[in-house]
């Protein structure tokens, strides 16, 4: 025995290692001490010793102190129990620690001719190698070789890893060997090599073609495994090659044979769950179904029996029973399937709304959520189930079923719908009130039976959830009232209810503002006639709106809305002096764009008291931004409703000065001048109006032109210019009773007029062309021109487009406005430009049959 006590004092050492064995040679000693050192712990006890540890930090001390053990087994090449270490290591490693510097130490079991051995190395491959490293390149001749070893485990090691983690060099090298195994009789080694084909094939997609051969004898395997993996194989295959999909298509009666001998097969206890035989592989087959039948009339038809046996006969008590049921509604709906079938897999979807199991509700209305535009009617029939899941606990399931319940909205069930709705409104939680409120909104605006339910519903969400509405509610909202002629007295006072109530909802706040500053002489005068009317005074409103600019809740936005309504109300209300105070309070606001308004507001009360009555009428009928694009019908959730097409953005139509001397040209005299399309007055209207000067001498008749002077004082501002004298230009468009009439119909070109009348100014006569096209091409560069007498005054506004497209499939509006002060008949000469089929077309033409209640 050595005296380890003398090893600690150097000296002694030599003589008692000599004297013992007489040799010098200290490696033996070394050797001999690492025999004799204590062997590492079992893996079983590592796990032991760190569950033991109490904190975090006493764990890791307990995982170092391992490592540095294992490190320095590595370093001494200790072959003996590698094994054991790189199985703790790989243990450490899914805990979190790291253990990359074990990656050699894998590729060296791989290389044993252990199998212990080898199952350790492989499975280190698999959880510490990845094809970013080039270490992993180095295992590519061992993995050839076990794919020939005799015993079928290690090949089956083999396949596994490279079906795991084989990059796509390493897939180039082996794929033949993999081919290989794939038609072996041994079904251990098919099933693993279908597997690995799959990884193969989504490392280097070329190589596909190689497996085919193997790939069409798979399906007649009777082992359920290589079923399974080789359906796995065909649907990689199917997905990422449509000449793959349309080979294997003819395999789908094959594939339904097996389905049905899988649901009528009695029980078998290898491949019974619950009761259900097989269900992994029904769901596979079920999956590789729905990809052959897509958009294929004869593999559809060729499913369609064998879905409703599934759909029929699957219980539904189990969970196993749901996924497989699930998947044949998947696949019902993606395939081609007869309109009954489709019915019953809705009828399916409806059947798990009421299963207790929380995530088949959320997959149930998840899927009725996709399916609900194409089989709008079906998934009506469930609509009390659908708005009964509003009230379900679980967040992710109301979510699913505002949004269901949201796309289940029609014509027909509006009000029902918007009734549960609000109500989920009004218990809802936070995150949901934006979402629910805009959807309220859009069902609204499209379903609406009437403008009072439509502003009844609009105001109810603003006192529930006003805080939470989008940006453009309010705007909306406004747009919708003043459309709403009939509805100014009930509005104006339902919204002044509101008010009083609550002044937190600020979109509230401001949709109110303004409605009592355009309407307060109605809500005065308690002229409401929808219900009873209120008694309100005109200092009580004017209280209510200086309390809305001092409070602390009223944000900069809504303190505007309420200033411009108290300056609108000087014009309705007869307490002028007490707005006149209030306004110039504001004046010197901190806020600058309260204080903006004020000093603005000031200025009209000082300067422009005469133009304050014409700038504060009330607003016009306002129209939506796209009412000029053209219309189409279009289905929104089983109902015909018109759809306004937006137009598309267009390069603003312009034309070159030199395009006025070609108008001179219409009369064939000097004393036409032509009118260019303005959009924006560059200069302020001068004595006599620029568009006076611009239309110079004109005469339709050729003789002399009668003087202006005498007709249009030069005092008199242009009629461009009258929205800032006492009378505006458009207090209201009245349509008049003023027949339509077709100016120009030539080419498959026709030109429409329609005729409107200004109020309060009868003088001004609003024209709006409509440009149709009737022939096979587009006519594009399209450009109308126009001159009239220099009586007249005309302003032409820019087109909505500038091509007129085909076969009437829409129409190109423009807006002339014409002012004939002294009652005379309209007359008109006019000058299209076009490009029809690359060839430029110009034509003239003389308009003298106006309607005589255009111009009297």
């Amino acid at each position: 025995m050595i005296n380890f006590d003398s090893v600690r004092r150097r000296e002694p050492v030599r003589a008692s290692f000599t004297n013992l064995w007489d040799i010098d040679d200290s490696s033996y000693f070394l050797a001999s001490l690492r025999l004799r050192m204590p062997a590492p712990i079992r893996l079983r006890e590592l796990i032991r010793t760190i569950r033991t540890a109490r904190t975090q930090a006493e764990e890791r001390e307990m995982i170092q102190k391992e490592c540095a053990a294992i490190r320095s087994s590595f370093r001494e090449e200790d072959n003996t129990y590698r094994c054991r270490n790189v199985a703790k290591l790989l243990y450490m490693h899914m805990l979190g620690y790291p253990a990359h510097f074990g990656q050699l130490e894998c590729l060296k079991l791989i290389a044993s001719q252990k199998f212990t051995d080898k199952r350790i190395g492989y499975l280190g491959a698999m959880l510490l190698l990845d094809e970013r490293q080039d270490v992993h390149l180095l295992m590519t001749n061992c993995i050839k070789n076990d794919l020939n070893h005799s015993t079928q485990y290690v090949q089956g090691l083999a396949l596994c890893t490279l079906g795991c983690m084989g990059s796509s060099e390493m897939c180039r090298d082996l794929a033949g060997e993999v081919e290989k195994l794939l038609k072996t009789s041994n079904s251990y080694l098919r099933k693993k090599a279908a597997l690995c084909a799959v990884h193969v094939i989504r490392k280097v997609p070329e190589l596909m073609e190689m497996f085919l051969p193997a790939t069409k004898n798979l399906l007649s395997e009777k082992n359920h495994g290589v079923l399974h993996t080789s359906v796995v194989l065909l649907t990689e295959m199917c997905e990422r090659s449509p000449d793959m999909l349309a080979h294997f298509r003819k395999l789908v009666p094959q594939l339904v044979r097996i389905l049905k001998n899988l649901i009528m097969s009695g029980y078998s206890p290898e491949h019974d769950v619950s009761g259900i035989s097989d269900p992994f592989l029904q769901v596979r087959i079920l999956r590789l179904l729905r990809i052959l039948g897509k958009s294929d009339d004869d593999s559809s038809e060729a499913m369609n029996d064998i879905l409703a046996q599934v759909a029929t006969n699957t219980e539904t008590s189990k969970n196993v029973g749901n996924a497989i049921l699930y998947e044949t509604v998947l696949t019902i709906m993606d395939i081609k399937s007869e309109s009954g079938l489709r019915v019953l897999a809705i009828n399916i979807l409806g059947r798990f709304l009421l299963n207790n199991d929380k995530n088949i509700r959320y997959v149930a209305l998840t899927s009725l959520l996709k399916t609900v535009q194409t089989d709008h009617n079906a998934v009506q029939r469930h609509r009390s189930t659908i708005v009964d899941c509003l009230k379900d606990l679980d967040v992710s399931i109301k979510r699913r079923a505002m949004e269901l319940s949201f796309a289940l909205v029609n014509g027909n069930n509006i009000r029902g719908m918007m009734k549960e709705l609000l109500y989920f409104l009004d218990s809802c939680d936070p995150e949901f009130k934006a979402d629910c409120a805009s959807g309220v909104f859009l069902a609204a605006e499209k379903y609406a039976p009437s403008k009072r339910w439509h502003i009844d519903t609009i105001m109810r969400v603003l006192t529930t959830a006003g805080s939470y509405v989008r940006d453009d509610s309010v705007p909306n909202l406004i747009q919708l009232i003043t459309n709403s002629v009939e509805m100014h007295a009930y509005t104006v006072q339902r919204l002044y209810k509101a008010l009083l109530d609550d002044i937190s909802q600020q979109p509230l706040v401001q949709v109110a503002s303004w409605c009592i500053g355009e309407y307060g002489d109605l809500l005065v005068s308690g002229q409401c006639e929808e219900e009873e009317p209120i008694q309100v005074t005109e200092d009580e409103v004017l209280d209510v709106l200086e309390g809305l600019l001092v409070s602390n809740l009223s944000t900069p936005v809504t303190r505007g809305y309420s200033l411009t309504a108290i300056m609108k109300l000087s014009t309705r209300f007869s307490s002028v002096n007490r707005i006149k105070k209030v306004v110039s309070i504001y004046g010197s606001s901190i806020d600058v764009e309260l204080q903006q308004r004020a000093v603005e507001y000031n200025a009209l009360f000082k300067k422009y008291d005469h133009m304050r009555p014409a700038l504060l009428e009330r607003m016009p009928i306002m129209e939506k931004s796209a009412s000029n694009g053209p219309t189409e019908i279009v289905q929104t959730n089983g109902e015909t409703e018109p759809s306004v097409v937006e137009p598309k953005h267009l390069p603003p139509v312009t034309q070159p000065v030199n395009q006025a001397n070609d108008l001179l040209d219409l009369l064939g005299g000097n004393d036409v001048v032509p009118v260019i399309q303005n959009t924006m007055p560059t200069k302020p209207a001068s004595a006599g109006g620029e568009l006076l000067d611009l239309l110079g001498d004109l005469s339709l008749s050729g003789g002399p032109a009668p003087a202006p002077a005498s007709s249009v004082p030069t005092s008199q501002p242009s009629f461009l210019m009258d929205g800032l004298s006492s009378q505006p230009l458009f207090n209201d468009i009245a349509a008049a009773a003023i027949p339509p009439m077709t100016a120009y119909n030539k080419n498959g070109l026709k030109i429409d007029f329609t005729f409107e009348r200004a109020n309060p100014n009868p003088n001004i006569a609003v024209i709006t062309i409509h440009a149709s096209n009737s022939t096979e091409a587009d006519m594009t560069d399209f450009v109308f021109q126009a001159a009239v007498p220099k009586t007249f005054q005309l302003q032409l506004l820019s087109p909505s487009s500038n091509v007129v497209p085909a076969l009437n499939q829409g129409t190109v509006t423009q807006v002339i406005r014409v002012l004939n002060p002294q009652k005379q008949q309209l007359r008109m000469r006019i000058k299209l430009t076009y490009t029809l089929k690359g060839s430029p077309v110009q034509d003239l033409a003389e308009v003298n049959n106006f309607p005589p209640q255009s111009w009297q």
